[in-house]
C-alpha cells in the first residue's frame, strides 16, 4: 500500500496547502469564483487572491498539467517542470528547470483599498509585496536563477509582476507583517518535500490506524482536514479547522463539532481544542457566535445545540478520559449555552425554545421555515433534551448536586414539549407567536431520531420510516425527492448534507434501528468516494455541489468509516 502522501488530488476541487498555513493555491479566488490560472490565496482578514501564477517560455504563456500531492504541487510544461512546496506555514518555496513562471499581482488596479504595491528592498535585496486587502507583505527572495521585475513603486492601474527564469531557478514567497530577518532557508527543497510527506503520513496514522481496504478515501478525506487547519492567528487562539480554504474559511458554530469528532481517537488534545473553539467566543447571555474567522465574529445567528450530543460522542471515543478541570470548563460551557436557550428563547409561558431563522437551525431554507421564520422547531426541542441529559450526567459525574435535579426537570420538561409537536405521523414545527404548523416535507421534521433513547418507540419507529422516504441511491435527502419543493441544487431544499446524515443515522442506531443506520452510513461513504467531500451533493445523481472541499463531509466521512471498521472487527 502506498504512503498517503504519495496519493493525488484535483487541484480544481482542493486547494493545495499544509497544516497550520493560512495560505493556499488554488485556481478558486472567491466565491464561486475560478479562475484558468493557480493563484497564491491568503485568508487573513477574508479572502484575498495574491498572485496569479503562469509558466511562461519566452514571455508568452504555456499550457502546463498540474500534478498535487499533500507533499508537492507541480506544473508540467512542454519544455520543464516548476515545482512548489510550503516550508512552514508562511513559506512557499518554489522552483524552476528549463521552464520560467510569471508572478503577477491579482488585482490589476493599486487604490487605497485593493491590490498590492510592489518595491525592491533595498536592505536584502528582495521583492516585496504589501497588500491593501489583507494588511501583509509578501516577501520574494531569489534563490538561484533569475527573478526580473516589472512595475516597482508603481502607482495606480499598471502591470506588477515578476518573472522567475533560468536553467535552474529556486525562490521563496513568505507572508509577514512588518519586518522580518532576511531570508535563509532552513531545509533543501526535496528535504522540505520530505518533511512535509513525513507530517502527513503521521496525521494520516494517528486519526485512521484502522484504515483498509474497504475505506479508499480515507488519505484524501485527512488531507481535506489537515490542509484546511491555520494556525493561532488573529481572533483564533486555538489551532483551528475551517469549513474550507475555498470561500467557506471560517468556523461555524456546529460544523466544528463534526471535525473533532473525527479527530478524537487519534488526535484527542486537537478534538477537544476544536469543539471548545466557539466557546472561547461565548458571550455574556450564553449564546454561542454564528461564525468566527481571523478578523471576524459574527453574533448576527447562531447555529443548533448539538453540542451535548456532539460531546457525548467525542467521550466515547476518546481513549483516554478528560481532565476533571477540562471537564468542569466545558459543563460550564454547555450551562452557559443551554440557559441561553431555556431563559432567552422561550415565549413567555411557553416550554419550547424557538429560532429566529432558518439560519440559527443551520438549515438556513428549509422548507420547515416556508410559513414562518420564529419557530418551536422539533429538532432544537430534541437537541436541548439529549443536552440536558448529557448535563445532568456531567453534573453527577462531577459532584454538582445540586445541579441535578434542575437539569433532570429541565429534561422531562423539555422532553414533553417535544412529544406536543407530534402529529401521530411525523414531528411539525409550530410558530413561536401564533402556533401556525410547519411543512412537514423537509428531513429536519425527522432529526429527534437523535433523542432516540427519550421517545417510545412507536414514535422511532415511525421516524425510522420517514427517513427511509427520503432516502435515495446516495444518501438521506434533505426534501422528500417527490415534494414540489424539491431542488437538486437547492441547499438544504433537497441535498445530502453531511452533518443530517450524521445525526440521522447516530439516531436510527441508538433506536435499535441499526439495518436503516447501516444502509444509510454505507450509502454515504460510497458517495464520498465518488464524489469527493463537497459541501453537499445532488440526491439523485450523487454530484458534489456547492464548495467542493468541505471538511465537515471529510469529518462525517472518517467517523462512519472508522465505526463500520470497528463494527466489522468486533
Amino acid at each position: 500500500m502506498s504512503s498517503p502522501s504519495e496519493s493525488s488530488f484535483d487541484i480544481r476541487e482542493i486547494p493545495f496547502s499544509r497544516r497550520g498555513s493560512w495560505l493556499d493555491i488554488s485556481p478558486v479566488v472567491g466565491l464561486h469564483t475560478v479562475r484558468e490560472n493557480l493563484h497564491l490565496v491568503s485568508h487573513q482578514t477574508g479572502m484575498h487572491a495574491i498572485f496569479a501564477f503562469e509558466p511562461v517560455q519566452n514571455g508568452l504563456p504555456v499550457e502546463a498539467v498540474i500534478d498535487a500531492t499533500p507533499a508537492s504541487l507541480r506544473w508540467r510544461t512542454p519544455t520543464g517542470v516548476i515545482e512548489a512546496v510550503f516550508e512552514n506555514d508562511s513559506t512557499l518555496r518554489l522552483r524552476g528547470r528549463t521552464s520560467d513562471l510569471r508572478i503577477a499581482d491579482a488585482t490589476p488596479e493599486l487604490t487605497p483599498f485593493t491590490g498590492s504595491y510592489l518595491f525592491h528592498d533595498p536592505i536584502d535585496g528582495a521583492l516585496v509585496f504589501t497588500s491593501y486587502e489583507t494588511g501583509r507583505r509578501y516577501r520574494v527572495t531569489s534563490l538561484t536563477g533569475t527573478l526580473t521585475a516589472t512595475g516597482t513603486e508603481l502607482l495606480g492601474a499598471g502591470e506588477r509582476s515578476l518573472v522567475a527564469g533560468g536553467d535552474e531557478w529556486e525562490l521563496a514567497v513568505e507572508e509577514y507583517e512588518t519586518a522580518r530577518s532576511p531570508y535563509s532557508p532552513t531545509l533543501a527543497f526535496d528535504d522540505a518535500v520530505a518533511s512535509i510527506a513525513g507530517e502527513f503520513d503521521e496525521y494520516v496514522d494517528r486519526i485512521a490506524p484502522w484504515r483498509s481496504e474497504r475505506t479508499p478515501a480515507v488519505s484524501a478525506a485527512c488531507y481535506v482536514l489537515w490542509s484546511a487547519t491555520v494556525s493561532p492567528r488573529g481572533f483564533l487562539e486555538r489551532e483551528s479547522i475551517f469549513m474550507s480554504k475555498h470561500w467557506m474559511d471560517k468556523v461555524w458554530s456546529w460544523d466544528h463539532c463534526f471535525n473533532a469528532l473525527a479527530l478524537a481517537p487519534g488526535l484527542p488534545e486537537e478534538a477537544i481544542d476544536q469543539f471548545r473553539i466557539v466557546f472561547d467566543f461565548q458571550e455574556p447571555a450564553g449564546a454561542l457566535p454564528d461564525s468566527v474567522t481571523h478578523s471576524e465574529v459574527l453574533y448576527n445567528f447562531v447555529k443548533p445545540p448539538v453540542h451535548g450530543w456532539a460531546f457525548g460522542k467525542i467521550r466515547r471515543a476518546l481513549e483516554t478520559p478528560l481532565d476533571e478541570s477540562v471537564l468542569s470548563e466545558i459543563y460550564d460551557s454547555l450551562v452557559r449555552w443551554t440557559r441561553f436557550w431555556l431563559d432567552s428563547r422561550r415565549v413567555p409561558g411557553h416550554p419550547l425554545a424557538h429560532y429566529q431563522h432558518g439560519n440559527d437551525s443551520g438549515w438556513d431554507n428549509s422548507t420547515t421555515f416556508d410559513h414562518d421564520r420564529l419557530i418551536e422547531a422539533p429538532d432544537l426541542a430534541a437537541f436541548l433534551v439529549v443536552q440536558l441529559d448529557v448535563l445532568a450526567g456531567l453534573a453527577t459525574e462531577l459532584g454538582r448536586t445540586d445541579d441535578v435535579s434542575e437539569w433532570q426537570t429541565e429534561g422531562r420538561s423539555m422532553r414533553e414539549a417535544l412529544l406536543g409537536l407530534w402529529d401521530g405521523d411525523t414531528f411539525v414545527a409550530r410558530a413561536a407567536t401564533h402556533g401556525r404548523p410547519s411543512k412537514k416535507s423537509s428531513l429536519l421534521n425527522a432529526l429527534p431520531i437523535v433523542a432516540a433513547p427519550h421517545l417510545s418507540e412507536e414514535i422511532t419507529g415511525l421516524l425510522a420510516v420517514r427517513i427511509s422516504q427520503h432516502l435515495t441511491e446516495f444518501g438521506p435527502a434533505t426534501q422528500l425527492v417527490d415534494s414540489e419543493e424539491y431542488e437538486s441544487d437547492g441547499y438544504w431544499r433537497g441535498p445530502i448534507w453531511a452533518p443530517s446524515t450524521a445525526i440521522i443515522e447516530d439516531g436510527l442506531r441508538r433506536a435499535g434501528e441499526t439495518e436503516l443506520a447501516d444502509l444509510i452510513s454505507e450509502r454515504f461513504r460510497r458517495l464520498c468516494e465518488r464524489s469527493g467531500f463537497a459541501e453537499n451533493f445532488d440526491a439523485l445523481t450523487g454530484e458534489g455541489l456547492r464548495d467542493r472541499a468541505y471538511t465537515w463531509t471529510a469529518s462525517c466521512y472518517l467517523t462512519f468509516a472508522r465505526e463500520a471498521e470497528e463494527r466489522i472487527r468486533s
